[in-house]
């Protein structure tokens, strides 16, 4: 039986809830903080910029295409170590042309970060791209990509626009690819299991973030991910399955056809066929754009 002295009780709990709730929020965005300006002090003077926002935008913009893939512009996005989101940029400007590139590549850009970050440690970087065989059916990681869901409340911020009651509608148009993007500061979630998506390391070697780039076909966007972790100087990978275990390279060694693929080394992607030079881009990468080097200043 609820008395007057219970209902106190009660609502002094949700009282201290809220408080404990508030305090908590404040830590983890405190905590948000201090790993997303840890990538942004690794990255130095690699591009400019005093914003990990600049910096990724520079760094995405500054011919980072390099004609690769389809002609259209990208998505790109950093999270941190602890899988927040720290940045979300695209190379149409800000704010963006939202009919430049596939509007859908945004949150898979995040995905693809998500992951990097998510499936590699310090010993050893595994891309998106070296998790697609495995994801097959009938492979050793099958439905990994179902493991981690998006969270769309991140995503695409309350949902502006509907008319349903408690809806906020104070921002009409949400800041897609601009600074206060409503994935900054959030767990996105996801797993994606093509390639895009690269881990982050400094100059230490130490996993500090993850970085995805979509846009493009997934092996396009492979290569995009590559020369934007170059130009921040975020590739110090120590170990990974690709180039004799060197890096996280992409790898083409998939055989058979639909539903019969296998991959030689168990980590292999498939080539998009796109470009008639796409054969060569693990070699174009390592050769032009080598892990660990001193990228040229922007």
């Amino acid at each position: 039986m609820l008395t007057t002295q219970s209902i106190r009780g009660i609502s002094s709990g949700i009282l201290l809830f809220g408080a404990i709730t508030v305090g908590a929020h404040s830590v983890m965005a405190a905590e948000a903080t201090k790993g997303c300006d840890a990538i942004s002090s690794a990255i130095g003077t690699s591009v400019a910029g005093t914003t990990l926002y600049q910096k990724l935008r520079n760094a995405m913009t500054d011919g980072a295409t390099l004609g690769k893939g389809l002609p259209l512009h990208q998505w790109g996005t950093i999270v941190d170590r602890n899988g927040v989101v720290c940045a979300v940029v695209t190379t149409s400007g800000s704010p963006p042309n939202l009919n430049a590139q596939w509007l859908g590549s945004r949150v898979i850009s995040a995905q693809k970060a998500n992951t990097a970050n998510a499936f590699s440690v310090d010993s050893l970087a595994l891309s998106t791209a070296n998790l697609w065989a495995a994801t097959q059916p009938g492979g050793s990681l099958f439905g990994l990509q179902f493991s981690n869901a998006v969270d769309t409340s991140v995503a695409y911020g309350d949902n502006a626009n509907c008319s349903k009651p408690g809806c906020d509608n104070s921002n009409i148009a949400p800041h897609y690819g601009q600074s206060d993007d409503p994935m900054v500061g959030h767990y996105i979630g996801g797993v994606n299991v093509f390639g895009g998506g690269l881990a982050l390391y400094d100059s230490s070697g130490k996993l500090i973030g993850g970085l995805g780039t979509s846009g493009n076909t997934s092996c396009a966007d492979h290569y995009i991910s590559w020369v934007v972790r170059y130009r921040v100087n975020l590739d110090n990978v120590r170990a990974g399955v690709a180039d004799g275990g060197a890096d996280d390279n992409i790898i083409f060694d998939i055989s058979g056809g639909p539903g019969s693929t296998v991959s030689a080394s168990g980590f292999g992607h498939p080539l998009c066929g796109s470009d008639k030079d796409e054969s060569h881009y693990p070699s174009e990468l390592t050769k032009q754009y080598p892990k660990g080097a001193a990228p040229p200043s922007s």
